[in-house]
């Protein structure tokens, strides 16, 4: 890191906490009590601290990885400050801990940038500039300040996937199992990790195989079906040697090593779900894609929404009217037969998605099918916004984004934060002005979230606890 890269990431990281602390101040002098979920994980995390372990509350569905990490962090500090009893494990303390992930998050999205996007691809300024913005992200920056799993649960996944790319695949390996006691589904992001190292050495192959072809004068044109085709004979003739399957398996054996893990958790457990299971069924909720690559076009317009993206989705589609006339129909089908919503969408008024849902969807029951167009140009754009990576990392990815998403019948932004920032990190560097565009964006969102959930409180008839809006 130069000199003054290292002053800029060091200014713009202090001033994101003193940010993060003042806001913390306001919202915990607003809202003292458990909210929401904390309900749930405070006094869990409580029992944790008072040395109660066999205490568990049935309500809760994910593994103890945040409980355990706060006493791990709370009791040693207590020990060494002289704290009481009653600050120890506190509301506030206890929300604490997330500020501090949030900090580790900042660091490690800009490790993360400065080992996929060199010298040569983006400037340090740009780096920084995109680590504050995705630091910042709405979804992700607001429960900073509540005591949920998110910001921890991204906190590990993201070391766990700066470890894999510099090749140290036991710790990334150790890492997603953190990851996974914040959240079971984090599995799917320690597979995402060892598939990456398959996809690499896919593509180093690949290219070998191209370059055999190009001598050969037998390369089809890029993007054609006919290169799909080839791409497909390539991974099955690969595959069928043994010794390239061994190389593969002793490159990734700590991620199946993880991966079996979860397979046993799972049959001991008798589903990823611990606790109470009645609202967390799965289903093939396709309709989920769609929902993500909305979320992403909305988040990431500065980079998916613009003339020249527009101009050239619609010679895509005229140039293959028929491909993607047979999508319209599948798309169509799946929104027909495959949409469900869950009880808590339309109950809880205190989520944004209730309100998405009430004056979107619940307009007119042709509203789902009309909005198909916008579903199939998210996708597309979000697909080109990714075609510098080779296919086989896009495979791994779209792979892991279906089995992330499509499973979960309740539509919640909670659960696209990881998918996100995946995607945020493997795109081209924007331009300088995409980025501030971005980041204002994203402030302007945080400021109106906030505003909201500490100014606009309201009360349910016949119940006197205050509820706040929130994502």
């Amino acid at each position: 890191m130069e000199r003054s890269e290292a002053y800029y990431f060091s200014a713009a990281l202090s001033c994101a906490f003193l940010v993060s602390c003042l806001l913390f101040s306001a919202l915990n002098r607003q809202q003292r009590a458990p909210y929401m979920d904390e309900a749930f994980h405070i006094p869990q995390a409580q029992a944790y601290c008072e040395g109660r372990f066999e205490q568990w509350d049935p309500m809760i569905t994910t593994l103890p990885g945040l409980y355990l990490v706060s006493v791990g962090i709370v009791k040693p500090a207590a020990w060494l400050f002289g704290w009481s009893g009653n600050i120890v494990c506190s509301t506030g303390m206890l929300r604490f801990i997330n500020l501090l992930f949030s900090v580790g998050n900042f660091y490690l999205l800009y490790l993360l940038f400065c080992r996929m996007h060199h010298k040569k691809a983006a400037s340090g300024f740009q780096r920084i500039l995109s680590t504050l913005t995705l630091a910042v992200f709405p979804v992700l920056y607001f429960f900073t300040f509540l005591y949920y799993t998110d910001t921890g649960s991204t906190f590990f996944t993201l070391f766990a996937y700066l470890m894999c790319l510099y090749g140290n695949h036991k710790t990334s390996a150790l890492l997603g199992f953190c990851g996974f006691m914040f959240r079971q589904t984090n599995i799917v992001w320690t597979v995402f990790c060892g598939g990456s190292v398959v996809a690499q050495k896919l593509s180093e192959a690949w290219k070998a195989e191209l370059l055999k072809n190009k001598e050969q004068k037998s390369l089809p044109a890029k993007g054609s079906f006919s290169e799909l085709i080839q791409v497909f004979r390539f991974l099955i003739e690969y595959l069928m040697s043994l010794k390239n399957v061994t190389t593969l398996i002793l490159l990734t054996l700590p991620y199946i090593g993880m991966v079996m893990v979860f397979f046993v958790f799972m049959v001991l457990n008798g589903g990823i779900v611990v606790g109470d299971r009645s609202s967390h069924e799965a289903c093939l909720h396709f309709p989920q894609l769609f929902y993500f690559f909305s979320f992403t076009l909305f988040f990431s317009f500065p980079h998916l929404v613009t003339p020249s993206k527009i101009i050239n989705f619609l010679h895509s589609v005229r140039k293959h009217l028929f491909q993607y006339s047979i999508l319209t129909i599948i798309s169509l089908f799946l929104v027909w037969k495959f949409t469900f919503v869950h009880k808590y969408l339309l109950a809880d008024n205190r989520h944004y998605t209730f309100y998405v849902w009430r004056k979107i969807f619940q307009r007119h029951e042709l509203v789902k099918y009309i909005l198909v167009p916008v579903y199939i140009f998210a996708g597309w754009s979000f697909t080109d916004a990714l075609k510098s990576k080779s296919v086989f990392c896009n495979l791994v990815y779209f792979v892991c984004l279906f089995v992330i998403t499509v499973p979960q019948k309740l539509l919640e932004f909670r659960y696209f934060i990881l998918p996100y920032i995946m995607y945020r990190l493997n795109i081209p560097m924007p331009s300088l002005s995409k980025l501030f565009l971005e980041l204002a964006f994203y402030l302007l969102v945080n400021a109106v979230t906030f505003y909201f959930f500490l100014n606009k409180p309201f009360h349910w008839p016949n119940n006197e606890e205050i509820q706040r809006f929130m994502w």
